[in-house]
């Protein structure tokens, strides 16, 4: 059983994560944003989903929405490349211009204390999820509560998303 001390965040708006380029970035910025945290690989049979994920991005950033990527070397080895790989493949070939985090676990023994809490409901006390392959969605509402899981074959521009992001 997990030590609920060492995760005491309660919220999504309380981690700080490392971006591509290994600086701090503090979620807590993100407060009154819808939040889409996606994790990506570039060698997937999804990863044409970096198309409609900056789509969906550069349509509706200016409404109180961002997506988060997070490359994850999780699934039969899909994302092998260094961050300063992936960065490069995001922009060259998808033109991304959403923030990317830095690569990190998604799954494991090494998961990440983020997807620990999105993926517990003991701690986002709304729902018990397994990340199932890349381009799983977890979408967050403005006050950094969890709203919805998204699994990875649904698109990003679904109409359920699309839906929860114009509410």
């Amino acid at each position: 059983m997990m030590s609920f001390s060492l995760y005491s965040q309660n919220s999504f708006h309380d981690f700080t994560v490392k971006d591509i380029d290994g600086n701090d970035y503090n979620l807590s910025q993100l407060m009154g944003k819808k939040v889409m945290v996606v994790n990506t690989a570039s060698k997937c049979g999804l990863t044409p989903q970096y198309e409609d994920l900056e789509k969906i991005y550069k349509e509706y950033k200016d409404q109180n929405f961002i997506i988060i990527g997070f490359p994850a070397n999780n699934f039969m080895n899909q994302e092998p490349g260094s961050n300063e790989d992936i960065a490069t493949f995001c922009s060259t070939e998808y033109g991304v211009t959403f923030p990317m985090m830095e690569k990190i676990s998604v799954k494991g023994d090494d998961m990440h204390p983020l997807y620990k809490w999105l993926t517990s409901k003991e701690l986002n006390g709304v729902k018990n999820s397994k990340v199932k392959w890349n381009f799983q969605k977890y979408l967050i509402n403005e006050d950094g509560t969890l709203a919805k899981v998204i699994p990875p074959q649904k698109k990003p521009d679904s109409d359920e998303i699309i839906a929860w992001i114009t509410e």
